[in-house]
């Protein structure tokens, strides 16, 4: 498999198969979400739109970036956002790096979205695509983030079958400019267990595809059958009792 590592910025056409890879936290938050319960989420290209989106379905579940907001029901984050209980909802997501990732390839004819939480079945995916050429969209600062970057090539050495130790690529993204201010209480919104909720390494056993259902840029879960049993345990921890519903 050919794999190219890229910013945002780098990106010219829309290629083959793109993997989105946002670590900290759009893409762990969207994992939850799909654990939590949501059937889908539509992936909003700014916070007007979120808003917009949520005006005409007053049900959706609409989070963002950054402290909590009016019209929006949940920040992105995987520790506030495991005690919610989303059940058959929507959810509209915005973020400053991940949603727009998304949409900067959304007439790739395969989008996935990624993290660590998803790392296995998203190679598998890619495996069972059988993908000459897959571009992991790398989307926290310029394409430079280390957790980012780190997660692509993790998931790009698993998608060969080639069997691969996590601990260098959890070491790199832990030591990251985004886990020390997430740590540190740089950024807003946070719960203090995001940054470790990010560094679960398959903790569910589904990748995730985003893809054009309209005008709007939807992201669904894909179930991969052979991981279910090894997660199982992990997927019933997932949803805690006394979830709040939205």
């Amino acid at each position: 498999m050919d794999a190219r590592f890229l910013g945002i910025a780098d990106l010219v056409d829309a290629p083959p198969v793109a993997v989105v890879v946002d670590v900290m936290r759009a893409f762990t938050v969207a994992a939850w979400a799909f654990a939590q319960g949501a059937e889908k989420i539509v992936l909003a290209g700014s916070l007007d739109e979120a808003l917009a989106l949520k005006a005409r379905h007053p049900d959706w579940v609409a989070l963002k970036d950054g402290p909590p907001a009016p019209g929006f029901d949940a920040v992105n984050s995987p520790g506030l956002l495991r005690s919610v209980d989303l059940a058959g909802r929507t959810v509209v997501q915005k973020t400053t790096a991940g949603t727009v990732g998304a949409l900067a390839v959304k007439e790739a004819p395969l989008v996935l979205c990624a993290g660590f939480v998803v790392a296995e079945a998203t190679a598998r995916l890619l495996r069972t695509h059988e993908s000459d050429s897959v571009t992991f969209v790398v989307t926290g600062e310029d394409g430079k983030a280390d957790e980012d970057l780190a997660c692509a090539q993790y998931i790009a050495r698993r998608a060969t079958g080639a069997g691969t130790d996590a601990a260098e690529f959890l070491r790199r993204a832990a030591g990251s400019r985004a886990a020390a201010e997430l740590a540190e209480g740089v950024r807003q919104g946070v719960h203090p267990d995001d940054v470790a909720l990010c560094l679960e390494v398959d903790r569910f056993p589904f990748a995730m595809v985003a893809a054009l259902e309209g005008s709007l840029m939807v992201l669904r879960p894909r179930a991969m059958p052979s991981l279910t049993g090894t997660t199982r345990e992990n997927q019933s921890r997932s949803r805690p009792t006394g979830t709040t519903p939205l």
